[in-house]
């Protein structure tokens, strides 16, 4: 057989000549793309070394992952373009090169995902140390999200292939997933919504039920308490939101409401006097702002007497220092004046018949 004969065989409908035609179409198609890649990986690799942003990081990343899925995919289209009669298989084949592209931008778009997770945990970190499990997070979500999205595309364009019943398949499959997986799910949504909605930030002081602790570490799953006893306690992010949340951390100011008893046979003119002393004794302190003072309650074995007062910082030990300072002031003007303090006594009559 001759060399123009071999040439003009047909072959899977398509000559000899045009299967040569159409490989190097490809080659060269897969030769550009490699130019391309190496050409934009020297200029970034350059401009690297006077500027970076985020963009240039964007374009980095993507020159630097995976190009075969994308090559295979533009030599196979290209092949398909150039052969004059389409083969049986072309169908078959420009889906695949579909879903060749499609992964090639899964592989990129993952990328993208973490760098600018990255990008974010590295900008807002220092200002709210939790976003860090919030990002990674919403980018395992993400990619999760993506992948799934251009996989059900890719498997949409491939012959005989009934993506309405996987779909179905899939729905049914997830619903049972779900349902067991539903608290760790709920607590994954939990640490989402405590990083952007931000009840409380790492370090903030607070109180949930009966447990009181410093925020250490707010996790995907539980968030960590350093108890004042010093040791760590667990809580689900789920059951924390379902809580009521006391952070001691957002208070701009204190209020200080207390009581103070005297004996049931104080004198009425002493009575009178109290409230005035009271204010005096509170208004006394530095950086107390005095609200009120006034005979309240007639108890079991004392007349009580209300003060409330403010302080203008959260500060605990400041507060537990006025409040000390106050108590001995109290104690100190009531000996002065000669009212008593009670303490609970019995009275027992005994009564004779005569």
């Amino acid at each position: 057989m001759s060399l123009v004969n071999l040439l003009y065989l047909v072959i899977l409908d398509n000559t000899v000549l045009n299967w040569i035609i159409a490989l190097g179409a490809a080659g060269l198609t897969v030769l550009v793309i490699r130019v391309i890649r190496y050409a934009l990986s020297r200029w970034l690799n350059k401009h690297y070394a006077k500027a970076r942003s985020l963009l240039d990081d964007f374009l980095y990343k993507i020159t630097q992952r995976t190009w075969a899925f994308l090559c295979i995919a533009a030599a196979i289209l290209t092949i398909l373009a150039i052969l004059e009669t389409k083969p049986a298989f072309s169908p078959t084949a420009r889906a695949i090169a579909l879903l060749l592209g499609l992964v090639q931008v899964a592989v990129w778009g993952s990328s993208i995902i973490d760098l600018y997770a990255r990008h974010r945990i590295k900008v807002e970190v220092a200002a709210n140390p939790s976003i860090a499990t919030a990002l990674n997070a919403a980018g395992i979500i993400s990619k999760v999200l993506l992948w799934t999205v251009l996989l059900l595309l890719g498997l949409d364009n491939i012959p005989n292939v009934e993506i309405n019943t996987l779909v179905a398949s899939l729905g049914i499959g997830s619903i049972a997933v779900a349902v067991a997986v539903q608290n760790i799910l709920g607590d994954l949504f939990a640490a989402l919504a405590i990083t952007f909605d931000k009840p409380f930030e790492i370090g903030d002081f607070i109180n949930v039920g009966e447990t009181s602790g410093a925020v250490e570490n707010i996790g995907i799953k539980s968030t960590r308490l350093r108890s004042p006893t010093g040791e760590q306690l667990v809580l689900s992010n789920s059951d924390l939101l379902k809580s009521r949340i006391r952070n001691f951390e957002r208070m701009t100011r204190r209020r200080s409401a207390f009581t103070v008893g005297v004996a049931v046979d104080t004198p009425y003119e002493k009575l009178k006097q109290i409230p005035d002393m009271l204010r005096e004794i509170v208004a006394a302190q530095p950086q107390v702002k005095f609200d009120r003072a006034h005979f309240t309650t007639f108890g079991d074995y004392t007349l009580n007497f209300e003060v409330v007062y403010f302080l203008p910082v959260p500060d605990f030990t400041l507060f537990l220092d006025t409040q000390q300072a106050i108590n001995l002031e109290i104690h100190r003007r009531f000996e002065e004046e000669g009212i008593g303090m009670p303490y609970p006594t019995q009275a027992v009559i005994v009564k004779r018949d005569a």
